[in-house]
């Protein structure tokens, strides 16, 4: 039924969103910002260009650029990766997994070139995907479809013959738009919101994902 895999990256491949949250609590705190005031973000799942566009237009801060503040988190989240990112439970089984299937596998995050290939050579897995899939390379970001489209059409399958493993609402409304199937991996605190049954599966890692059971 599947012809590849496709993988978000920012946490599925990598527990990087505590990473994210201190990112933006250090840097967006230090510029004056009130997270506590609204209007209140969800930001799991957007880009960060989308995050700090929000704040800046609510509460905006002199000196800095919006740009410059971007890449300040962005360094930030890449210098954490790079010393103490960790593959997510099970990940490293399930890759040798899907390659013993001859599987095509595929990253599509919404995340920018430098935190991916920051994130492959930190859990030395680059040699399993056939495409690499960034932020710079789509018009639009998740939610949109527009990554997930890329991903299958640099892989050289339809999308309705890819598998998706998603952590946020935004990335599972952008593989589901795509037409694609798709396997939330919600985080524990989000495990019982009712958006997330938009998936066609959710597990709690990839431990439990068996594909006897698809």
């Amino acid at each position: 039924m599947f012809q590849a895999v496709i993988f978000d990256m920012d946490g599925v491949l990598i527990d990087s969103e505590p990473l994210w949250h201190q990112a933006e609590q250090q840097i967006l705190g230090g510029l004056g910002v009130d997270f506590s005031r609204p209007p209140l973000l969800q930001s799991t799942g957007l880009t960060t260009a989308a995050v700090i566009a929000h704040w800046y237009q609510h509460q905006p801060w002199p000196l800095l650029s919006p740009e410059q503040v971007h890449q300040q988190i962005i360094d930030f989240v890449a210098s954490g990766v790079a010393s103490s990112g960790e593959p997510k439970t099970g990940l490293l089984a399930l890759l040798a997994e899907n390659a013993r299937r001859q599987l095509k596998m595929a990253v599509a995050t919404n995340s920018p070139k430098l935190l991916l290939d920051t994130t492959l050579q930190r859990l030395q897995i680059r040699h399993y995907f056939q495409a690499h899939c960034h932020l710079k390379l789509v018009s639009r970001g998740k939610p949109a479809p527009d990554i997930y489209l890329l991903a299958a059409s640099q892989l050289g399958v339809a999308p309705e013959q890819c598998l998706v493993f998603e952590d946020s609402f935004a990335g599972v409304t952008a593989a589901k738009a795509a037409g694609m199937t798709v396997v939330a991996i919600p985080a524990a605190h989000e495990w019982q919101h009712s958006k997330f049954a938009i998936a066609d599966y959710k597990i709690r890692c990839f431990s439990e994902f068996d594909w006897a059971q698809l």
